[in-house]
């Protein structure tokens, strides 16, 4: 007799934890099915291309949740520009950054490192 402790097919590190657990959202990106596929099935930062709508004010750095085209969440993660930097450049290629901000701090709006894809949208390979 005991008590059965069944382990989760994957854990999330502390850094994914705090991020989607700990902090509150500041706005959302909707997001196209290439970017959800990207994201979810390949562990893919999400690119300024993806993005279809961007909803809400924040600041670089800010938690936003990354909504998919079913409208559920996808995923929660800091950004990488402010909402309007990204109303700007949603949908555009990484290389056009540079051409429509004048500057390019980075290619990605969410990197990889700093996302935390939502429990159970995760696809299984």
């Amino acid at each position: 007799m005991g008590t059965l402790f069944i382990p989760m097919a994957e854990c999330l590190s502390s850094r994914e934890y705090w991020i989607a657990f700990t902090l509150r959202s500041r706005g959302k990106l909707f997001i196209d099915d290439g970017a959800r596929k990207a994201i979810l099935e390949n562990g893919k930062s999400l690119l300024p291309s993806g993005i279809e709508r961007v909803e809400g004010e924040f600041a670089v750095g800010d938690p936003v949740l990354v909504i998919g085209s079913d409208g559920k969440a996808v995923a929660k993660g800091l950004v990488n520009y402010n909402a309007q930097e990204l109303h700007k450049i949603q949908g555009l290629k990484s290389s056009k950054i540079e051409q429509v901000l004048g500057y390019k701090h980075y290619d990605e709006v969410i990197h990889r490192d700093n996302m935390a894809v939502q429990k159970g949208q995760k696809t299984r390979g």
